[in-house]
């Protein structure tokens, strides 16, 4: 059975990992014939309300609050060795954005994580692939953007071009889809992108992009 290391930034969308993207990612690689474990970043971060959508003023710490999502069944990113499993995904949520990358702030002239940059060379240079959904393509185009990585964060042109900006290639991708770098084995797809999609479209995007993950581990 293969197993898939799955990163989250927290449980929210707006400052952590999105729910229904991470619950389809989950579900995904069970229906594909894996197993999982989730991992997460051991840092406070600021929150947000998410019936306001405003800061709260108050901090919240990444790895317990992925922990709603995992169930318990989480582990700090410093555990996380890429010889243990064959593939690794990323959910998005503005906490890929903000706590893995930060994208969110800098846009191109962002950097990765330490960790979470450790973990994405260390499957890259074992050929193991990689999938990342909705803004986690952003930390992709950050780690090979140089290589000219090939992602999809839908057809948001703005957030294209700032992605375009690190040396990658996007592709406008429907949220029903995925777009597969056969080269860098990677795969993305946009999901939340799209503010109107309807969480059956979501599960589709992810279930086909987990599929081709399971077949290239």
């Amino acid at each position: 059975m293969k197993k898939v290391a799955v990163i989250l930034s927290g449980c929210g969308f707006l400052d952590g990992a999105e729910i229904t993207e991470a619950i389809s990612t989950l579900v995904a690689i069970g229906q594909h014939g894996g197993e999982y474990k989730c991992f997460a970043p051991n840092k406070d971060v600021p929150e947000t309300n998410h019936l306001t959508q405003q800061p709260t003023g108050q901090n919240r710490n990444v790895l317990q609050e992925a922990a709603r999502i995992g169930r318990g069944e989480i582990q700090p990113l410093e555990e996380l060795k890429a010889q243990e499993f064959d593939a690794l995904a990323f959910p998005g949520g503005f906490g890929a954005a903000l706590h893995l990358c930060d994208f969110a702030q800098k846009g191109s002239g962002g950097a990765i994580d330490p960790q979470v940059k450790r973990i994405v060379k260390e499957f890259h240079e074992n050929r193991k692939p990689i999938a990342a959904i909705c803004i986690a393509p952003a930390i992709m185009a950050l780690a090979f953007g140089g290589k000219g990585v090939n992602v999809t964060i839908g057809d948001d042109q703005g957030t294209a071009s700032e992605v375009e900006k690190t040396g990658a290639k996007h592709s406008n991708c429907a949220v029903e889809k995925f777009v597969v770098d056969s080269a860098n084995k990677i795969i993305t797809t946009p999901a939340y992108m799209y503010g109107t999609a309807k969480p059956h479209q979501i599960f589709e995007g992810v279930s086909g992009a987990i599929a081709e993950l399971m077949k290239m581990a």
